[in-house]
Parts: C-alpha cells; sequence; structure tokens
C-alpha cells in the first residue's frame, strides 16, 4: 500500500484505534483524502508561535509561554493579531508505516485566519512523523479579522500518508496527457504551476481586499456577512494590480484546475523568490476536484497573497504557485463535489463561505 490514504482507509484506522476522539469522530469529518480536526474546549493565549521541539511537549511549552486561559464552551473571541493554541479533540497512535500533514480548511484561508498544526516532540508545523503517538494541537492566529470560535469547529484538516507517493514531472505530464490538469498549456516543474487572473472583466474586478478595522466574524454563520463590510473590492483595466504591504488579497488562478479521482495535490511555493509576497495556501486539492464527472467543470483555484516589505506589481499570467500531485492508495469511496457538502467545486473568484453572494 502506497499513497494517500482513502476515505475507507480512515474509517479503518478509527475503528482499530489509530485515530481517535473525544467525542467520537463524525461522518462529517471524513473527506475524501483528509480528516477534519475539530477544536477542544480551551485556548491559551500565548506570547509567541512555537514548536514543542524534541522530547518535549505542547503542554511543557505552554507552561512557559502562556499568558492566560480562555474557555470556548460559550464561544470566545480570538482576537486579530494574537496567537493562540488549542488541543483538538483527535489524537493519534499512528504505525509505523503510516505519516501525516496538516493545512488549513479552504474557509480557513480564505479569511486569513493562520492555523497550524502542531504536536509533542514537532520540529515541523503541520507534518506528523510515522508511528507517532498523542495529542494534537492547532496554532491559530488572526491575521485580518477577529473570529468567534466554538468547541468542535473545523479549521484544519490532516491527510495520512504511506510510503512515496509524490508524482515525478514525467509522470506529470503523461497525466494531464491523459487527463488534462489544467485548460491549457501545462507548466511542469517540481509539480504544476499555476498563475493569476488579472484579465478585467465587464466591470474589472479582479479580487478582494480585507479591510483593515471590521466587526468579529462568527465562523458559524454562512452566507450571512456582507462582504462589503469586510473587504474592498479590487479594479483594474491594465491586467496589473500593485500589492501594498501587510495587505491580504483574494485572487483567482487563471487556470482551470481538474484532480482526477485517484490523485491528490496540495498547493506550495513556486519560487521563494517570485516576488515581494507570499500565495498563503490552505487546503488540500481533493481527488474529484474540478473534475466534470463530479460537477466540478471550469474550477479555479482561490489564491490568498499577502504582500511583504515592498508594494509590487502583479501582473496577469504571472506564475505564483505550483500543485505538488500524489497518488491515492486507493480511489475515494466519496469524490469532492458528489454526495458531500463541498461549498468551492465549481468555484471562480470567490469569498469564503461565511459572506453573501453578490
Amino acid at each position: 500500500m502506497t499513497g494517500i490514504l482513502a476515505s475507507q482507509h480512515l474509517k479503518r484506522m478509527i475503528a482499530k484505534g489509530e485515530i481517535a476522539a473525544a467525542p467520537a469522530v463524525i461522518d462529517a469529518q471524513i473527506q475524501p483524502a483528509s480528516l477534519d480536526l475539530r477544536l477542544g474546549m480551551t485556548a491559551w493565549r500565548v506570547r509567541a508561535s512555537f514548536l514543542a521541539g524534541e522530547g518535549r511537549t505542547v503542554q511543557e511549552r505552554l507552561n512557559e509561554f502562556e499568558m492566560h486561559k480562555v474557555d470556548l464552551s460559550q464561544g470566545a473571541v480570538l482576537e486579530k493579531g494574537c496567537v493562540y493554541v488549542v488541543p483538538l479533540m483527535e489524537h493519534l497512535a499512528l504505525p509505523d508505516d503510516i505519516a501525516a500533514m496538516a493545512n488549513a480548511k479552504s474557509s480557513t484561508g480564505r479569511l486569513d485566519l493562520l492555523t497550524r498544526l502542531i504536536t509533542d516532540g514537532g520540529t515541523e508545523f503541520d507534518r506528523i512523523p510515522s508511528g507517532y503517538t498523542g495529542p494534537l494541537y492547532a496554532e491559530i492566529c488572526p491575521r485580518s479579522f477577529s473570529v468567534l470560535v466554538r468547541p468542535g469547529m473545523r479549521l484544519n484538516q490532516i491527510r495520512f500518508r504511506a510510503g512515496q507517493a509524490g508524482l515525478s514531472d514525467d509522470a506529470l505530464r503523461a497525466l494531464h496527457a491523459q487527463t488534462p490538469l489544467v485548460d491549457g498549456i501545462a507548466v511542469i516543474e517540481q509539480g504544476l504551476g499555476f498563475s493569476v487572473d488579472l484579465r478585467p472583466g465587464a466591470d474589472k474586478l479582479v479580487g478582494y481586499r480585507a479591510k483593515p478595522h471590521t466587526g468579529v466574524i462568527d465562523l458559524d454563520l454562512l452566507n450571512h456577512y456582507d462582504a462589503s463590510d469586510y473587504w474592498e473590492e479590487v479594479r483594474t483595466d491594465a491586467q496589473q494590480i500593485i500589492l501594498d504591504p501587510g495587505a491580504f488579497y483574494i485572487l483567482v488562478s487563471r487556470e482551470s484546475v481538474t484532480i482526477p479521482p485517484d490523485y491528490a495535490a496540495e498547493m506550495a511555493p513556486y519560487l521563494a523568490m517570485v516576488g515581494e509576497f507570499r500565495v498563503h495556501y490552505a487546503g488540500f486539492f481533493d481527488p474529484g476536484f474540478g473534475y466534470a464527472e463530479a460537477g466540478g467543470a471550469g474550477s479555479r483555484g482561490v489564491l490568498e497573497v499577502r504582500c511583504h516589505e515592498a508594494p509590487f506589481v502583479l501582473e496577469h499570467g504571472q506564475v505564483v504557485g505550483r500543485l505538488v500531485f500524489e497518488r491515492m492508495s486507493e480511489r475515494p469511496e466519496t469524490l469532492y463535489g458528489t454526495g458531500i457538502a463541498s461549498n468551492y467545486q465549481g468555484q471562480g473568484l470567490k469569498l469564503s463561505k461565511h459572506f453573501r453572494a453578490g
């Protein structure tokens, strides 16, 4: 068995206690190639982000960096610019041949809500070595908006891998020839490159920029908020925009993306020095994303972009990231967009599900 573990394998791991939780994992957490993780009852406000480090537990580091505890049981606000650590309801007892990696869910990233997984003995964010046994924690740093959270909310997700599942560039080219992964020319170099779409439509709208001073967002309220209270529309007729330092933008890829049923993908940086900005990548691309038979024809990737120290001119068609493809160990019993709550199948430029459409 080699590859990313599919939903039916995750269910077997739950049955064996390799994935456990209190309260028990529910079916709604299980995605085609990942498991949603749930916030626990308490958050710790900490002085700084940290990793546990070899031979140390997260609780030991919390004792070192804790400022105060926050009870989430009745809902609590995590404030913009602060760092919190929240124990998750799930914990792991991984076999020696299975490792894991985590990422923020799509809606989390679109709110500029930095969410990373940390573990006992961990020396990297979002990466869990094979054989790990122990608790899981989410580090949460709201960067654009303060948010109201409650126990059980699912801000990040975890994917499990057996062996080496990544596709070489030659294998990726062969897959693209068999099942087109993007519409148009495929730029393949250490993954599948994708670029930004800044072609102005009739209304010249090409993206959104987070407003600096807004109200709280209750993460349980869907299709609720007026986007204009939180976002400025970004318009251009020049196929370029200037990114302002420290600002957060929602943009969209020029390419439509397809993830075939036997594969999964993850966004990664294209080049570290491509410009004075960083695309903040949220979520995995599940099997079936953008796949026509799963109702996803024309799905594009949403880009969460933050500019760094200097203003930067971003131009239409500029390559800003890449998709790293991996094989599934088996085809998932359910694909993204087919019989499950898939909010972003068939998407174009789109804010998170908390904002009213139009």
